[in-house]
């Protein structure tokens, strides 16, 4: 437990006050390498297993996006093509954006250390940040060449090749956008669902480049440029989205719902009666949380202890990818007794 009033830090306390002193200070130092729920081990396990979901949606996303980018160069040499050319450019980059996540997911394994004591888990926010730039990359050199090939309009070649990549394009893009956002959902990352986005978008660039061909099999020379610049502001488009997403897990931001799963599965553990500061956070694609809880103020320091074990079990049952918990009680303070910490710091100004 710990003072009151929010000042969240571990259990450093007696915990079961055995007769044994040797017996407690080892059950003190197996609980402190295990945390309340006695599931340490399960932790770890799901961890590493996102984290191979995780890498195995990498690495056969970035072989399908690989060969789709290949297929689509050679049209592009062949036609022309500049809305190929910025659909088959944004496929190399939604391929090559496996690198970074990749690199994040294996330093996500890492254990924490005295200097990253939560671990490496935020290498994940920072390759979404990677993706994102990726992302806006594509946008400009996607608009600088539609815009060239306006100025400087030329005939394309071999439209059927130019149709039948761009429906490849879109196949490959929607199977590897549904493949990344449903494991990033599933384990938590939002570095790989915005990357699934990324991939959306490119899917229906493709669709676009479909158009121009046909605008261009009409007799229409600009139809290719102007799907360019249509796929520009696409590519913008998801660009805000992703770019939001990667903003939010950077700032700490979570699901209101999640806070408010996690306070109904507190208020209902008995000895709760009421709940102060709850604060929740992701590193990397897994939750962590920290909640100061009031309790009966006559309880003792075991009793409220176990209140504390109670409330974390409830919260990694109850919150969906909480990987840890850190729950401290406080004494509910009687009607018009002044709080200790106020009136100390009312003293030291």
């Amino acid at each position: 437990m710990s003072d009151q009033h929010g000042h969240t830090h571990p259990h450093e306390h007696p915990h079961h006050n055995h007769h044994d002193r040797g017996h407690h200070h080892g059950h003190r130092a197996g609980h402190f390498l295990k945390p309340h729920s006695h599931r340490g081990a399960d932790k770890v396990d799901h961890a590493l297993e996102s984290s191979a979901k995780g890498m195995r949606a990498l690495w056969v996303s970035l072989a399908i996006l690989g060969v789709t980018a290949a297929a689509q160069a050679v049209v592009v040499v062949l036609s022309g093509s500049v809305a190929l050319l910025g659909d088959t450019v944004h496929n190399t980059a939604d391929a090559l954006t496996a690198l970074p996540l990749g690199i994040a997911f294996v330093l996500g394994r890492r254990a924490a250390d005295r200097r990253f004591t939560y671990g490496y888990g935020r290498a994940e926010d920072l390759a979404g940040i990677v993706i994102v730039l990726t992302i806006a990359a594509s946008a400009v050199l996607a608009a600088w060449t539609a815009i060239d090939r306006l100025v400087n309009p030329r005939d394309l070649h071999h439209l059927p090749a130019v149709a039948a990549a761009a429906v490849v394009g879109f196949l490959g893009n929607e199977w590897v956008a549904r493949y990344r956002i449903r494991v990033g959902r599933e384990i938590g990352s939002a570095a790989l669902v915005a990357d699934g986005l990324h991939a959306r978008t490119d899917g229906f660039t493709s669709l676009a480049v479909l158009l121009g061909a046909g605008g261009a099999a009409l007799g229409w020379r600009l139809a290719d440029p102007v799907v360019g610049l249509a796929i520009t502001a696409a590519l913008l488009l998801v660009l805000r989205d992703a770019g939001r997403e990667v903003f939010r897990r950077v700032m700490d931001a979570v699901d209101p719902a999640l806070v408010d799963t996690a306070e109904q599965a507190l208020v209902q553990v008995p000895g709760v009666w009421s709940v102060g500061e709850l604060r929740m956070r992701w590193i990397g694609h897994r939750l962590r949380a920290e909640v100061a809880i009031v309790v009966d103020p006559d309880l003792t320091v075991r009793e409220a202890h176990q209140v504390a074990v109670e409330a974390e079990h409830a919260l990694l049952h109850a919150v969906p990818k909480l990987a840890a918990a850190l729950v401290h009680a406080d004494p509910a303070l009687a009607p018009g007794t002044p709080d200790p910490h106020l009136v100390l710091s009312h003293h030291a100004v």
